[in-house]
């Protein structure tokens, strides 16, 4: 039974039912600061999920904040790992919420982030098998955002040390894997192919160049999906953003597709992020 509840949950974080997932990570509040004013942050869910976000990643706190009926198509994971930038080691994560929190919160998934290569990877790594056993005895999805990323990594976006760094993800126990993208970018399928797991590519281009160019480019890779926060978040219209990347995603004929039809972006105000 708790086997058949994790696969629910899985489907749910696929819109389409297609196995391919659009995820907006908004945990960036705790690590940098605000990502809109307090007043904005409906405005943005919204504009997400009608948008065709496939799911959302915030902190336990911030998904007691909203009205639960904004999430009516877009699934909730709950982020478990923080750290801040005014830390002595902003590599250094640790655990601030658990599987059964998120449970009672409704969430259809839960996320730890791992630095490999950072000084505290050893418990990062211990804290991954520990919610991962969770996971298994609750029947709740686990994410892991693995990077290298520390003293003791020289080019952190080397497609064989990410195609390590998945793979120690599916070895504790993990479902899914959020990653650095390798470059160039057509690199990525040399990780997608030594991954047990589907991957999901973060962030955008580190050049800042065009983002669905650069989504069309990491899907074309293999990848099982996108995990883009900030430059979605700071856009001026996130609904227009995320309309295309779910296209990108899901293919032109999917949700973002379908739900563009019958939406405008003119029904979203203007969202501007906050200062952090």
């Amino acid at each position: 039974m708790l086997k058949t509840g994790k696969l629910l949950r899985i489907r749910r974080l696929s819109l389409a039912g297609d196995g391919r997932h659009l995820f907006v990570p908004l945990d960036h509040s705790v690590s940098d600061g605000p990502i809109v004013p307090a007043d904005k942050w409906d405005d943005l869910l919204r504009a997400l999920v009608d948008g065709g976000a496939d799911g959302i990643i915030v902190h336990k706190g911030r998904a007691r904040a909203f009205a639960p009926d904004i999430l009516k198509r877009c699934a909730l994971v709950v982020h478990l790992s923080a750290s801040t930038a005014c830390s002595s080691d902003v590599n250094a994560k640790v655990l601030v919420g658990d599987v059964e929190e998120a449970l009672r919160l409704g969430a259809d998934a839960v996320s730890v982030h791992v630095n490999i290569g950072s000084d505290t990877e050893a418990q990062q790594l211990a804290d991954l098998g520990a919610v991962a056993r969770s996971c298994d005895a609750w029947g709740m999805p686990l994410i892991a955002m693995i990077y290298p990323r520390g003293p003791r990594i020289d080019d952190p976006r080397d497609p064989a040390l990410l195609a390590h760094v998945v793979n120690v993800a599916a070895d504790l126990g993990a479902d899914m894997v959020k990653t650095s993208v390798a470059l160039p970018v057509e690199r990525m399928a040399e990780v997608v192919a030594n991954s047990p797991l589907p991957v999901l590519a973060a962030g955008g281009p580190p050049d800042g160049s065009d983002l669905v160019e650069y989504g069309t480019a990491v899907m074309a890779s293999g990848c099982s999906g996108l995990a883009i926060g900030r430059r979605i978040f700071s856009s001026p219209s996130p609904y227009a953003l995320v309309s295309r990347l779910s296209a990108v995603v899901h293919g032109a004929g999917g949700m973002a597709a379908d739900m563009s039809m019958t939406q405008s972006t003119s029904n979203y105000p203007t969202i501007v992020a906050g200062v952090a």
